[in-house]
């Protein structure tokens, strides 16, 4: 039977709950009236509020659970228009952080939407409950940039829930090894790895250190990119020059193994540092120990940061902070907008670019 606007009365009643639903008068997770009530109410059979039921539920809006009745989907809570985007990143207010946060902004406000900031100080037990955190606002998209990358993560039921909630988001910097399908922006971080090494090869240098992170993608990257370009000289690859450090210890380690190693005698002629921070840390410890940086001892860092920039004067990679922003913004917005994935690509690398400046010394002048 119809009403007289010639609408089946299962499709009014579904309308009705659907605008229920979606105003907020029925919210995520609470109980629907019962078959019965809504029958009375409507004064229509059962049968007929089954079928109306039946759409919501498979278009996602109501879950009905046997036993104890229909219930709201909680997916709800994130099916508004917020224009929010939620930006989650491993610290924010240092470094090459408020630049990339720039970016992604730059992007979002040209197309009216908000940036909701959290970090996570690099601990996966407080991405965990940012990411549970997240999962209670009104967002319609993430950006995050893993902590410990390279560790596997052991939360990818807080992704999975995104995905339920069909809320895209895009991996920055980094990317979990269990989740490479996932949207992502990356440095190539292998091939930064490689330049600076080939630098300092092409320059004479022979005996090259490498400091570089173990619970993140960048630092096996950067790694592999530093193995190469040794083997590629035809250097054979050597375990003791390469000191690797965590999260945890980054503020000590690298520079205490600097100090160690020359207590040691080992003999360096350069030291490819995993970031421009580690590389000052360990230019002042090189000091500390009477070496002079480039004269006795090259040194290297990774980002072109601030640190790159001022009184160091730091041979580095550049990393366009301000452009991986906009980038991952960029394809976010895509995602939100279901742009087909023949059109929007799932990853996306950036190439790196090296920066040549003092902190290094061209070896094979020396005699010239």
């Amino acid at each position: 039977m119809t009403n007289e606007n010639g609408k089946t009365k299962y499709y009014v009643l579904m309308e009705e709950l659907k605008q229920s639903i979606l105003s907020g008068e029925i919210k995520p997770g609470e109980k629907l009236p019962s078959e019965n009530e809504l029958s009375a109410r409507y004064q229509i059979s059962r049968h007929t509020v089954r079928k109306a039921l039946s759409i919501l539920i498979n278009e996602g809006y109501i879950e009905a659970e046997h036993g104890r009745g229909t219930f709201c989907s909680q997916r709800m809570g994130h099916m508004k228009n917020s224009r929010n985007i939620a930006v989650v990143t491993t610290y924010i207010s240092d470094y090459i952080f408020p630049r990339l946060i720039q970016g992604m902004d730059k992007v979002m406000t040209a197309n009216g939407y908000s940036i909701i900031l959290k970090n996570t100080a690099n601990s996966r037990t407080k991405e965990e409950r940012v990411l549970e955190d997240i999962l209670t606002k009104d967002i319609e998209g993430l950006i995050i940039e893993p902590s410990k990358s390279q560790i596997f993560c052991r939360h990818t039921n807080l992704y999975a829930m995104l995905d339920q909630y069909e809320i895209p988001y895009v991996f920055i910097q980094g990317v979990y090894p269990q989740m490479m399908e996932k949207p992502h922006i990356l440095m190539d971080d292998c091939k930064g790895g490689y330049l600076v090494t080939k630098h300092l090869l092409d320059s004479g240098h022979s005996k090259i250190l490498g400091i570089f992170k173990a619970d993140d993608f960048q630092g096996r990257e950067r790694h592999k990119g530093y193995v190469k370009a040794l083997q590629e000289a035809g250097f054979s690859y050597d375990p003791d020059m390469v000191v690797w450090f965590h999260t945890e210890d980054r503020k000590m380690k690298p520079a205490q193994m600097i100090d160690l190693l020359l207590q040691q005698q080992v003999e360096m002629d350069a030291v490819v540092c995993y970031n421009d921070q580690i590389a000052l840390e360990v230019i002042r410890s090189l000091q500390k120990n009477g070496k002079r940086v480039p004269e006795d001892i090259s040194v290297t860092g990774y980002d072109n940061s601030v640190i790159a920039e001022g009184t160091v004067g730091l041979t580095t990679i550049a990393h366009p902070q301000e452009k991986l922003g906009e980038m991952a913004a960029e394809l976010l917005l895509e995602k939100i907008r279901k742009v087909p994935e023949e059109k929007s690509r799932i990853s996306r690398l950036i190439q790196p670019e090296l920066v040549v400046r003092g902190s290094t010394k061209n070896r094979n002048t020396e005699n010239g």
